[in-house]
């Protein structure tokens, strides 16, 4: 039976609320607790939320958790035009929700998680085109028709996300996600390098799509979903 858009949507809220309750009330905890967590716990924490998050809420709404997965699945024709701006909103209010509660807990922290280029912003946008291209690309890839499903998928992706937390953090902050870098930087009002999270994660899943397309059979990508289901 085939999942209503409303609860897809709430699916996705959801999904995108624990995203950033967990990833970035980790960087939190990090920095009021003199690195407690570690650079490598908070990577961690941001592949296991995912991979939890696609566990749960895959089979609903194809826990899409990132407006640039989203419109990756759309270039490449598995979802519907009429269903990305609703996706996009529910995983921004979503963010934005948890970035409200983080900073209800912890008022006096002054980037609440926000990503913020380590070097120039150039450099952070060149991480983060490349960074959700790999990303995207494995998505696509792990999702086509015929790959096998399952947990499989979600212990990949997870895996993908904390790997690229962990090399590239410390330099861009490794968003890939527009609505997991918009809602703490709205929040702490750190807006001055919210571009770069913004256009890159667009570019890199725009650059993945005909990437995908070469490397695979044709029509692989062609998989009409509305949720874009992961299984």
């Amino acid at each position: 039976m085939e999942v209503s858009l409303p609860k897809k949507l709430l699916a996705e809220g959801f999904g995108t609320f624990c995203l950033v309750f967990a990833g970035t009330g980790a960087i939190i905890i990090n920095e009021l607790s003199g690195g407690a967590v570690t650079q490598l716990g908070v990577a961690l924490t941001f592949g296991l939320i995912v991979f939890a998050m696609i566990a749960t809420v895959g089979d609903v709404s194809g826990a899409h958790l990132n407006p640039a997965v989203t419109f990756g699945f759309y270039l490449a024709g598995r979802f519907s035009g009429q269903a990305v701006v609703p996706y996009v909103i529910s995983q921004c209010c979503g963010a934005i929700m948890a970035s409200v509660i983080l900073f209800a807990l912890f008022p006096t922290h002054r980037t609440l998680g926000s990503t913020i280029p380590a070097g120039t912003a150039f450099q952070s946008l060149i991480l983060e085109i490349l960074l959700t291209l790999i990303l995207v690309y494995v998505i696509l890839s792990v999702t086509a028709a015929g790959k096998e499903k399952g947990i499989t998928v979600a212990i990949t992706i997870g895996a993908v996300i904390a790997l690229s937390a962990l090399f590239a953090g410390p330099v861009s902050g490794a968003s890939m996600n527009p609505a997991r870098s918009l809602a703490p930087a709205l929040l702490s009002q750190q807006l001055d390098h919210i571009w770069v999270y913004l256009l890159g994660p667009f570019l890199g899943a725009a650059l993945s799509v005909p990437l995908c397309c070469s490397t695979r059979k044709p029509g692989c990508c062609r998989v009409p979903s509305i949720g874009g289901k992961f299984w």
